[in-house]
């Protein structure tokens, strides 16, 4: 069942994480065959923009160990853009080596959580943005770089975090080199109207470079908050299959937007997502069979898809 003709351009971009904050927060090891039949998968469904790793050393996250193995058989797929996380200089020049289309940098407004995820102070990862904005230009001035602000709307280990912080990292980001720069609700501690208020301040301070929204459902606003971000303009959401995921530096922390619920909300409002809802479904298989027993969550694949349902049409 496809959501739209070949001609409709999606109106909103789905940028499906699971590969890499999916994998990365589970104790299980995925097998590398097991990756690439799943990272087929959400192609295959209509995902065109896919977190695929991160850039780590193995000795502290074994599940990314096959990071450039991953990265080249997902750019074997014409038409997505191939994305990696990278927390340092070094990642980003192991990802452009590898070839990845974007880079993506965890940048946290919350100092405690900054230490305990990157061992660095917020500052010091613009800095970091900087170098790799610079190293991006001279090596591969086509990769883009994005920025995510993590903690943007609280923190589990700080508590409270000033918006006004978290605005004066964003831009920083923006300044240092920054393509795009996105908030995160690392901890699952948002609710729409902050959601709303935040956002509108994003893009009020650094304008077309206002990015995506991350947003978790540990406490079951995570629909409810993508719905308040794209009420403000937000077109591009990260998600993942079967709410894979969180934060192992943020402390029960656990649930990403589930990507199937994200679809199914959207294509039934008329938003199109270029998504196929079906052939998405039938991705959690091979994610299953990866990790056999890893508990996965979504209310649309459970109930599935309403009798005689189709996409709302645009009006």
């Amino acid at each position: 069942m496809s959501p739209q003709s070949p001609s409709s351009a999606p109106a909103v971009l789905i940028s499906e994480v699971g590969p890499r904050d999916g994998l990365q927060s589970v104790k299980a090891t995925m097998p590398t065959a097991d990756k690439r039949r799943w990272i087929d998968a959400l192609v295959a469904a209509g995902l065109r923009e896919i977190e695929v790793c991160s850039f780590v050393p193995a000795a502290l996250l074994p599940q990314m160990a096959d990071a450039a193995e991953v990265v080249r058989h997902a750019l074997t797929h014409p038409g997505i853009t191939v994305m990696a996380l990278v927390p340092n200089l070094r990642g980003a020049q192991a990802a452009l080596a590898a070839g990845v289309h974007k880079i993506t940098l965890p940048v946290s407004a919350s100092l405690a959580h900054s230490r305990a995820n990157v061992r660095k102070t917020p500052d010091e990862m613009v800095e970091e943005v900087r170098a790799i904005a610079g190293l991006r230009d001279a090596l591969a001035p086509h990769v883009k770089v994005e920025a995510g602000i993590s903690t943007a709307f609280g923190c589990t280990l700080q508590g409270a975090v000033d918006e006004g912080e978290v605005l004066r990292i964003a831009a920083a980001c923006a300044a240092a080199g920054a393509d795009d720069v996105g908030l995160s609700d690392t901890t699952g501690m948002a609710h729409p109207a902050q959601v709303r208020r935040l956002f509108r301040r994003l893009a009020a301070e650094i304008g077309d470079k206002a990015g995506a929204a991350h947003l978790h459902n540990t406490r079951g606003l995570g629909l409810a908050n993508c719905l308040a971000a794209w009420d403000v303009g937000v077109r591009t959401f990260d998600s993942s299959l079967g709410g894979l995921g969180g934060c192992p530096y943020a402390p029960g922390a656990s649930g990403n937007v589930v990507t199937e619920d994200l679809v199914f909300m959207f294509e039934a409002m008329g938003v199109h997502t270029g998504v196929d809802l079906d052939r998405l479904f039938a991705a959690r298989q091979p994610l299953q069979a990866g990790l056999p027993g890893e508990p996965l969550y979504g209310m649309t694949p459970e109930a599935g898809l309403p009798k005689g349902w189709s996409p709302t049409p645009l009006p």
